[in-house]
């Protein structure tokens, strides 16, 4: 009965007649009232394994995510489907927050998106309880963990949350997850009992490819011109994003650059574009793809390293969802290693820096010793840095460990919607001599919102341009002059950084950075950052079999068709008897040291019966380990163990992915 009533749901509002695999097992979990941890794959469909039981439940179900784009994507696609769904996120007034959550107790709605920020407000906390909540989705749930990459600590509050829901299920859900992560989630969110419900990490339509290359320009144009289709291009900075979709253009290649500093338009507009297929390639930073669903991505490539597996894992994900061939490529030049090796230090400033960020911060406000519990402040980093001379990268840094210290919240760029208050009566405006465009702005914004003579309300330009029939700078260049004329207050939309003292300034010999918070999370950093080298700088062992290995499973097999395995492939022989000579090769070295040539094949070889297959077989292998530089060919003829290969160290810690040599 159970089944057919879910087929029945997936049918019914989104046209599936079938779910993809794990889907239907994690929802009769749900359904029985487990706590349960779904670990899919980018694109496997998460989303539905939360609102197929939630429709055959009674009640709401309250969908915790970071991702205000995801919800708003969400949402509407709900709605279209006819099913009740809101979202509260930071940058709603406190009367939205109101009207939504009253909606959700009063109006039958089905679900509720929240971002973990207004999770412990005492207007939701009180508003929850009025709710009656059957089921808790948390989405992106490895943020929870301080072992995971995206650690983020308002995360922690959901926890707040589960203790006033204790007597309903919850789903967490992501897409990467090491052992270690899967086990913290669970006790982050105070599961009852353990219960993880898995797919395997291979992608088995996706072929993974590192291509050294020193003009990466020339080889982002050739291989886009040897892909069709649409492409995902990842660049570190904002200011590379645009280069390098110019350099595209001029190619005659369709680009357009995606980054967080981009308006909410722009954004949208690019977005679409490239949703559409009328823009091929989006170069973009990571601000771009989490939550965006399309399908036919062919070929998402990176021009510098992520910081880790994880993130790579994600971001490469983006192409093939179709379940077509598709290709995640990586740029590579050894400066890139060394660019990310810097990451380290700058990530994790020395404590005195960190120290002396934090004295600044308070002088920079004037808050006293013993003073600033709660109080908020617009934040501008540069403006910041300026007067104390300090490094921006390292500070935003410090501000992040600051904030995992407990001393502060620090929020970048949250985009604060356009606000206006009157500060006339409503019967001044009828007396006021202004002009015929004027006046009809005035009264498009009192028919369309309410509470603007006694509260600030947020407005939407391009609504109002479009009940005027003015365009949007039109109306913004009118309410800029209305403002000066104190008519009005008028606060043009803007990305807002904050920070928020969540304890009262503390002396600085009396600020604290615990071992948790620095020392160990620097080892766990420094390990994601060397297994992501490893990655791209190991060259015999096939690529699937690195990352799945690093995400926990056990004997993967090499894919066939990544960069490695192809090469592999070249010289006729299958992966396992490639390996089994390779091997040999290697321990004669690590045994005999250094000998000529013909001596390695002749020694090797005989093992094998000395047959002429086998002596071909023999040197189609050590010339591949020689071109991949794993063994030195010497102008003498002698051949040996590369020492990079052999003598490379690792921090404490190294990840299985960066042993893979070894075996």
């Amino acid at each position: 009965m159970q089944p057919d009533l879910f087929h029945n749901i997936l049918r019914e509002n989104w046209g599936y007649t079938a779910f993809r695999p794990l889907q239907e097992e994690i929802i009769r979990s749900v359904w029985e009232g487990r706590d349960t941890l779904g670990l899919m794959p980018t694109g496997g469909g998460k989303s539905l394994t939360f609102q197929v039981p939630a429709l055959a439940m009674k009640g709401i179900c309250l969908v915790v995510t970071p991702l205000i784009a995801l919800m708003k994507d969400q949402v509407d696609n709900l709605r279209e489907r006819g099913i009740k769904a809101a979202a509260v996120y930071s940058g709603m007034s406190r009367d939205e927050i109101i009207t939504v959550l009253e909606n959700c107790i009063f109006g039958n709605y089905k679900f509720l998106y929240v971002s973990p920020e207004r999770l412990s407000s005492e207007i939701f906390t009180a508003k929850l309880k009025a709710m009656e909540v059957c089921l808790l989705a948390v989405d992106e749930s490895h943020c929870i963990s301080q072992w995971g990459y995206d650690f983020r600590p308002s995360y922690l509050k959901i926890a707040e949350i589960r203790r006033l829901l204790q007597d309903i299920p919850l789903l967490a859900l992501t897409a990467t997850a090491t052992e270690e992560v899967v086990n913290d989630i669970q006790e982050k969110l105070l599961f009852k009992e353990k219960n993880v419900f898995r797919t395997s990490f291979e992608r088995k339509n996706l072929s993974y490819v590192v291509r050294t290359a020193e003009n990466k320009i020339a080889e982002l144009q050739h291989i886009l011109q040897s892909v069709s289709g649409s492409a995902i291009v990842y660049a570190r900075s904002r200011q590379k994003t645009a280069e390098v979709a110019r350099s595209l253009l001029n190619a005659g290649i369709s680009a357009d650059f995606f980054h967080a500093g981009l308006s909410h338009e722009e954004k949208v507009s690019r977005q679409n574009a490239w949703k559409k297929n009328t823009c091929r390639v989006m170069v973009a930073t990571n601000a771009f793809g989490m939550g965006i669903d399309k399908p036919d991505v062919r070929v998402v490539i990176h021009l510098d390293l992520p910081n880790a597996i994880e993130e790579y894992f994600q971001e490469a994900g983006r192409a093939g969802r179709d379940g077509e061939h598709s290709y995640a490529v990586i740029l590579y030049t050894k400066a890139d290693s060394t660019l990310l090796k810097k990451r380290i230090a700058d990530s994790f400033p020395a404590r005195d820096f960190i120290l002396r960020v934090y004295e600044a911060l308070g002088n920079y406000y004037q808050i006293a010793a013993g003073a600033g519990y709660n109080n908020v402040y617009d934040f501008n980093l540069q403006e910041f840095c300026r007067p104390y001379k300090l490094p921006i990268l390292q500070t935003h840094h410090a501000l992040k460990i600051l904030e995992l210290a407990g001393y502060l919240e620090y929020t970048e760029e949250i985009e604060m919607r356009s606000r206006i208050r009157f500060l006339i009566y409503r019967d001044e405006i009828y007396s006021l001599s202004l002009e015929k465009e004027t006046d009809t702005l005035l009264h498009s914004i009192l028919r369309n919102y309410t509470g603007v003579f006694s509260d600030d309300v947020y407005i939407d330009e391009s609504l109002l341009a479009a009940k005027t029939g003015k365009s949007r700078r039109e109306v913004c260049e009118t309410l800029v002059a209305l403002s000066r004329a104190k008519y009005i207050r008028y606060v043009p939309q803007k990305k807002t950084p904050f920070i928020v003292f969540t304890a009262s300034r503390e002396e600085t010999r009396f600020v604290t950075v615990s071992r948790t918070v620095y020392e160990d999370r620097k080892k766990r950093f420094e390990k994601r950052i060397f297994s992501m080298i490893d990655y791209a700088e190991k060259t015999g062992v096939c690529r699937s079999r690195m990352l799945l290995i690093y995400f926990g499973e056990m004997n993967p097999k090499d894919c066939g068709h990544c960069d490695v395995c192809l090469k592999k492939g070249a010289s006729g022989l299958s992966n396992s008897l490639f390996r089994r000579i390779g091997g040999k090769l290697k321990d004669f070295l690590r045994q005999q040291g250094p000998v000529r040539f013909h001596e390695l094949i002749d020694a090797v070889a005989d093992e094998n019966e000395n047959s002429d297959e086998n002596r071909e077989k023999t040197i189609s292998v050590l010339r591949f380990l020689i071109d991949m530089e794993e063994l030195t060919l010497k102008d003498d003829d002698e051949v040996s163990i590369t020492e990079k290969v052999e003598n490379k160290k690792k921090p404490s810690g190294t990840t299985s992915a960066g042993k893979l040599s070894k075996k």
